[in-house]
Parts: structure tokens; sequence; C-alpha cells
């Protein structure tokens, strides 16, 4: 597909309203006990019994996950619980070295914010996420595991599932890819064999290695490719060829060609091929997004760069009034974080939300997948539960 048919194909998302209305705010509020006086005159916090916990999630891959930044058989993420009035909201992140964040420096990071989120009100979630930025520097997939949890925390306190309070059809989420890892052209077949279920094919790219690997996959199968390099290739030269040679292989894009801080290489290479290009790396927040819609053709929003649910939904506002393509993206997770991402993904144009797939000790159910098609629950909240014991 050529860049001017790509961009003609996107469709302007409708604008959300996804706040609470006064009257069930009013409600709820009415609902709630007073303060009281702790018999000097001074006003405590009202006792409501919530707590917000986090701990590390070590999952385990079905293969060995190579791409060109690591080679890894597990994986750590992050599981945040927040509890209030007898119900508990759930959310996950994943931390990981590319952004200097791992699992167990953001459970530490949690403890130096618990008295904000415990006295916090979950139904003015924004203004209370607005504070959590404001006093924790960084630590994005905590914030978005906290997000996440708050968010899950209303959605089961209203008994709706988060596509409803979002006003979105979960029958619109497009066709996830499947990710192949980096590996030999023996083991990438296989990958290629157990993925028969998905009609398209993401595949990582980025090192010596890649025209093995793509003839590998095109051994086969001809399904329609999609490819990430990571920022591998070195130089605009490079890039170049590689991409020339990779719309001969019925690629539709590719994602992030050069390393993020080669942004005038970009606009050149962008310039030089038909191919459109995603922005990964370089798209972390939405600040990022007037720059790269002078070099990318689309970006790829990822709620663990970004801090969450609230700000990926800005994100993708932001991207569309530059007349950029959008898709959702993942890191590895079990499908609590994928779950999240799908409810924004009937706004989008492509997903990328196979991280639960690629583990083989998913602790969550509620989130399915036919034929590459993501199936919410109608569940409350992001629809997730834990898996039960022995299932």
């Amino acid at each position: 597909m050529n860049r001017r048919g790509f961009m003609r194909t996107a469709a302007a998302a409708p604008l959300l309203g996804a706040m609470l209305d006064d009257a069930r705010r009013n409600r709820a509020e009415a609902a709630a006990p007073a303060a009281g006086t702790d018999g000097s005159g001074g006003t405590k916090v009202r006792d409501t019994g919530a707590s917000i916990t986090a701990e590390v999630m070590r999952l385990q891959l079905r293969h060995t996950w190579t791409t060109v930044m690591s080679s890894s058989t597990t994986r750590d993420t992050l599981l945040v619980r927040y509890t209030r009035d007898g119900i508990t909201g759930i959310g996950e992140g994943a931390p990981i070295k590319r952004y200097n964040e791992t699992a167990q420096e953001a459970v530490a990071a949690l403890a130096t914010v618990r008295p904000l989120l415990i006295d916090g009100d979950p139904w003015q979630h924004r203004e209370l996420a607005a504070e959590l930025w404001r006093r924790l520097p960084g630590q994005w997939a905590l914030k978005a595991a906290i997000d996440a949890a708050l968010t899950d925390w209303v959605g089961k306190r209203l008994g709706v599932p988060l596509y409803r309070y979002l006003g979105l059809d979960p029958r619109k989420i497009p066709v996830t890819t499947f990710s192949i890892g980096i590996d030999t052209p023996e083991v990438t077949r296989q990958k290629v064999r157990e993925a028969a279920d998905f009609p398209v094919l993401k595949v990582k790219v980025g090192l010596t290695s890649d025209e093995a690997t793509i003839a590998a996959v095109r051994s086969v199968t001809n399904k329609p490719l999609r490819v990430d390099a990571n920022e591998g290739w070195q130089t605009k030269e490079e890039a170049l060829r590689k991409i020339k040679w990779l719309q001969t292989q019925g690629v539709e894009f590719i994602e992030q060609p050069l390393p993020a801080a080669l942004h005038e290489e970009q606009r050149w290479l962008r310039e030089q091929v038909e191919m459109p290009i995603f922005a990964d790396e370089a798209c972390l927040h939405l600040q990022d997004i007037p720059r790269l819609a002078q070099a990318y053709d689309g970006v790829n929003i990822k709620l663990d760069k970004c801090g969450g649910l609230w700000e990926g939904l800005r994100m993708i506002h932001t991207a569309r009034a530059h007349g950029m393509k959008v898709m959702l993206g993942c890191m590895i997770s079990s499908s609590l974080a994928m779950a999240a991402a799908a409810h924004l993904a009937p706004l989008v144009d492509y997903i990328d939300l196979d991280g639960f797939l690629l583990i083989a000790n998913d602790p969550f159910v509620g989130l399915g997948v036919e034929h590459g098609k993501l199936r919410l629950s109608a569940e409350p909240g992001l629809g997730i539960k834990p898996r039960p014991s022995g299932a």
C-alpha cells in the first residue's frame, strides 16, 4: 500500500465524553459518610477502608523473546490493586529497561504516593491522576497501572464495562497482529505456523539477519506483514535500502526504522519511500505528536509509555488532529494490560495487543481472541478477573 492510499483510508474518530455526569457523582457523594473531627477541632480523613498495593508478577514466555534491544524468557510486570468501599480495581503496567524502569523500583515508588491515593477521591480520578503526575516523576508504567486500577474501580462501582462508559462499540476493535520475535529461520517458521489463526503478522527486524527472517516467514505464509525495527538501523541509507527491499515482500508498513533521536534523518527517509512509517520509541507522550507529524505517517501509542488510559485517549485525538494514523501497541504483559488498551481500540486504525498471547502463565481471564479479533468481556470495569485455581 502506498502512502497516499494509506492516508486516504484514515477515518476521523468521534470525540468522546468520558467523564461522570453530575447526577451520578452527587448520588455517590451523598451516599458517602461525612468526615468527622479529631477531637481537637481539626478535620480527620474519612475512614473508607481504602488501600492500594503493588506486587511484581513474573510472566513466563512461550518462546525466548528477542528484539534488537534484548532477549529474555521471562518478563516482570506490575500488578496494582485499589480497594475502596468493598470494591477492588486492578491494573497492570510493564516497566522496561529502555525507559529506565523496573517493576521492583515501581513497587518502591508506589509507597511514596500511597497516602495521596488512599485519601484521594476516585470519583475525581482525573484530578487525582494530575496530582499523582505532579508528585511522581517518571514511572510511566506504574502510573498506567494505577490509572487502570482506578478506572476499573469506577467501572465496577457503576456496574458498566469501560467501553460502554466511553460510548464505544467493542465490535469495532481492529484485528490484532501476532508478533514474531527475532530467531533462527527454523524457529521463525515454527512461530509462524503456530500463529496460523492470525490473519496479519508483525515481524521483528533490525539486525543483519533481516533478510533471512523475512525469507523464513515467507516460506510458510503469504499473509500481510507489518515489521518493527525497534531503532535497529543506524543510518538513513541502511534504512532506505531495507525499506525498499521490504516493499517487495508484501509488508504494509514499518515501525521505528531509525533511532528515535534521528529526527531529521527520519524526515528525509519518509520522503524517499512509499511505505508508511510509524513512530514507536519516538512516541512517548502527547507533546511528542506535533513534531512527529513532520516525520512519520502514524504513531504507536502504548499505555505503559504514556502513563495510562486517559493520557492514551488524549494522544489518540491529538494524532487524529494532526492527520496521523494511530496504532495501539503493548509490551509483553498479561491480559489485564491488554484489556485496558483494548477498551480504547475502537478508536484506532491498527492494534498490536498480543502481549498476553506470548506468555504461558496468564494470571487472568476475561479477554478472548478469535481469528485475531479481541473479545472484551461485558463484565464491569476492565472485565478482567483472576484465573481460577487449576484453570
